[in-house]
């Protein structure tokens, strides 16, 4: 009897081991399966944020346009614009030219890879990657912000104002084309529309820095209105605020407002789906209206302010779907 019991305990532990052995290969897959697939999801998140949070960080006025984007651009439009900030920063981070250019080198390999479906495991890659194959992105407008941003890594002045423009339409322009084509608008006067509105946003960009710049002993307006008005390079590092340096401003703003009312002229005849792309023209407007009432004194502590009735603004222009 005794015997007969062990042997019956045995074949009963005997069996239970077989059917643990069996879950044990049989459950993994499907558990490995949906592990990789919440990490995936998990690591979608987390490229997601940290786009988010650095858009929202080092450029609030484009993180407010945004997020006033139609749901189907805005993931789309926030990976754009934080590779835009990673780009912009990287002068203002090294201490050698080398270390930019290598930085550089990586975001053109990068963009070659994502074209490829082989992005680097890199938060904004990641995205970029994403965008670019939910709305067709086009390469040239990518590699075209790279090259520019690479060149302006000789750290030097725009000799003069027509430097400048080119250097806003190869980079706050080609912004404006992808976010064109995440709306899905192909139209030849959206794109001269969206053409001035990045030169116009270089050109504020230009003047809101000059503060900042100067501080750090450096100035990139354009020579050739500095020398018109008698303004030399220590002018502005001193933070001069006397009447040729107002000039200067002055010149510099008024073709920032040129081409605004350019890109205006087109409205008529642009798509109605284009206009959210456009939504900066409330930025640019909203900091030359502040400029005027400062009289032009690029140095006037309220133009350091941020405009706490922006996303309002913003709001309402993007309610009106108008630029």
């Amino acid at each position: 009897m005794a015997a007969r019991a062990g042997a019956r305990q045995g074949l009963l532990a005997a069996r239970a081991s077989l059917f643990s052995g069996l879950r044990r290969r049989v459950s993994p897959p499907g558990v490995r399966i949906q592990r990789a697939a919440t990490g995936a999801r998990a690591d979608s998140r987390a490229h997601q944020q940290y786009c988010l949070t650095l858009v929202r960080s080092r450029d609030y006025d484009g993180f407010l346009s945004s997020l006033l984007l139609p749901e189907e651009a805005r993931r789309s439009s926030l990976a754009l614009r934080a590779f835009n900030v990673e780009l912009a920063q990287v002068k203002d981070s090294i201490s050698q030219k080398t270390v930019g250019l290598m930085r550089m080198q990586f975001w053109k390999t990068a963009i070659e890879d994502i074209f490829r479906d082989d992005p680097p495991n890199q938060p904004i890659s990641v995205e970029l990657w994403r965008a670019v194959r939910t709305h067709s992105l086009t390469k040239r407008w990518l590699l075209r912000t790279i090259r520019e941003r690479e060149k302006d890594l000789d750290d030097r002045a725009y000799r003069n104002l027509q430097e400048l423009e080119a250097y806003a339409e190869n980079t706050q322009s080609s912004l404006v084309y992808l976010l064109l084509e995440c709306l899905g608008v192909k139209d030849v006067h959206a794109d001269h529309a969206a053409s001035h509105i990045g030169k116009a946003h270089g050109i504020v960009t230009c003047l809101r820095a000059t503060p900042y710049h100067s501080s750090r002993r450096k100035v990139y307006l354009p020579v050739d209105i500095c020398m018109l008005h008698g303004v030399s390079q220590e002018d502005f590092i001193r933070g001069s605020r006397d009447q040729n340096i107002r000039d200067v401003t002055y010149d510099i703003a008024s073709q920032a407002h040129v081409h605004l009312q350019h890109a205006r002229s087109f409205s008529k005849s642009v798509p109605a789906t284009a206009a959210p792309a456009f939504l900066q023209t409330v930025v640019v407007e909203d900091f030359l209206q502040r400029l005027r009432r400062a009289d032009f004194d690029v140095f006037h502590p309220g133009l350091q302010v941020r405009n706490p009735l922006l996303p309002l603004q913003l709001y309402l222009r993007s309610w009106r779907n108008t630029y």
